[in-house]
């Protein structure tokens, strides 16, 4: 506008239709303003405003199309995709206490409908309005009834003598014989977990497929055993199938006197290496826990193993029921080597005692006689680390008590040796110089004399 107006107001002449028209500046100047005042509308035609209250409508939407229950489980739910990746595993879990205890949202002893609470907003075209409902007598009680259903959540209890490796865990439990097999029953069986674990699979339309994994031996506690591994998506179903595979699996295994195994051996599966001794009877089961439920399964009450390398479970059950079965009695090992099999027992003295003997020749030659440990440990030695002595030693002050100590060193052992061999402290001697007997105390002394006058 103001453009307009400068080019108007310019002093040059307008040529219109190729003809110089001579146009004075006061009358234009009266025109254009009249034009400008017609445009603008006056001030109190511009404040005359009514007020409007905006308000955004949604005609459907999905807060209104659902209860708040319905929406708080999709926000807090899996999807089903997600249930497929292996997402929300804590879901089916117990939980220890119900906080919400019967109560709904929108729902109260006031019976009424709320819209976003208890009731959808729309429901197909029609809004719904908030109205009172009938009273609901029975409301009480049943809240009443299911509070007093709802406990908290308490772990098993289980007896001393029916706890695992670590208390109410699986893995070192007993769940019973295998069930029979047509006409044949389990009689004297007991079956233990050594293994129970979740295993996951990737399967491409399944997604994440999720079973339980176990390991059970089985065993009559009489030379009679078997171990198997069960798979299922259900815990109990993984449990039994193992029992029974366990039960069709048994195998025989020989015992010396019943208690222990015939000899020292190494059994060795993938990286696990086991270092299995025998011990006399009254020792007990040192040995690696799984091992020492396979034991209690067969029937082995005295053995040391040690276990090297991998520490694998179904690994250390394979390579200990690999040494059982090739374990050899005495006459096998007899007739092998054609040499008289000799041990040396602490119940005897450690005098040799024939053990078994070839049945054929026998030879004669010691130098070639196998070293018997080397023999059956397939010339394997267990690792024996060697301990370091403790850190004040290497201190000024320990050596000089040693030094101090040196002259009297095993003085109090010697002492206490000849007053149980002798009755009293002597030299050897004592018996070709008597004069020459060392001082003793009172009370030995009189005990002496005593003997003596008798």
């Amino acid at each position: 506008m103001m453009s307009m107006l400068k080019r108007l107001l310019s002093p040059k002449s307008i040529n219109i239709a190729q003809s110089v028209v001579s146009i004075k500046r006061p009358d234009i100047l009266k025109d254009c303003t009249r034009c400008y005042r017609s445009l603008i509308a006056p001030q109190t035609r511009v404040v005359q405003f009514q007020s409007v209250c905006v308000q955004q409508v949604r005609n459907e939407s999905f807060f209104k199309k659902h209860t708040a229950e319905h929406i708080w489980k999709s926000v807090t739910s899996v999807s089903n995709a997600g249930k497929k990746r292996g997402r929300g595993k804590g879901a089916g879990k117990k939980r220890a206490k119900n906080l919400n205890r019967g109560q709904v949202i929108g729902v109260g002893v006031d019976n009424m409908i709320w819209p976003g609470l208890n009731a959808p907003i729309i429901k197909g075209r029609d809004l719904i309005k908030r109205t009172k409902l009938p009273p609901d007598p029975e409301r009480q009680a049943r809240l009443v009834k299911l509070r007093d259903s709802m406990g908290t959540f308490k772990m098993l209890r289980l007896l001393p003598t029916e706890r695992g490796w670590s208390g109410s865990k699986m893995p070192g439990r007993s769940i019973g014989p295998p069930d029979p097999i047509n006409e044949y029953n389990f009689d004297g069986f007991d079956t233990k977990v050594l293994e129970f674990k979740t295993v996951f699979c990737m399967k491409a339309n399944a997604g994440r497929y999720r079973r339980i994994s176990v390991v059970t031996v089985t065993g009559n506690k009489n030379g009679l055993a078997g171990f198997a591994l069960g798979k299922a998506a259900d815990s109990r179903a993984a449990l039994r199938r193992a029992k029974n595979r366990a039960g069709q699996k048994l195998m025989y295994i020989e015992r010396y006197n019943n208690h222990t195994v015939y000899h020292d051996f190494f059994t060795q599966f993938c990286n696990t290496r086991i270092f299995v001794e025998k011990r006399p009877e009254g020792h007990g089961l040192i040995c690696h826990r799984a091992i020492k439920t396979i034991c209690e399964m067969i029937g082995i009450k005295d053995l040391y193993a040690k276990v090297e390398g991998s520490t694998n479970l179904q690994n250390v059950v394979k390579a200990f029921f690999l040494g059982l079965l090739k374990q050899k009695t005495h006459q096998q090992l007899a007739d092998e080597t054609n040499y008289h099999l000799v041990e040396f027992r602490k119940e005897n003295d450690y005098l040799p005692v024939i053990v078994a003997s070839p049945k054929g020749p026998v030879q004669t030659d010691p130098k070639e006689a196998p070293d018997f440990l080397q023999y059956v440990m397939d010339n394997k030695v267990r690792l024996r680390k060697k301990k370091s002595l403790p850190f004040y030693t290497k201190k000024t002050h320990w050596y000089i008590k040693e030094k101090k100590i040196e002259i009297v060193r095993n003085m109090d052992k010697a002492k206490y040796n000849l007053l149980a061999e002798y009755g009293e402290i002597r030299s050897f001697l004592t018996d070709k110089y008597p004069e020459c007997r060392p001082v003793q105390k009172k009370s030995f002394s009189k005990q002496i004399d005593e003997d003596e006058n008798q």
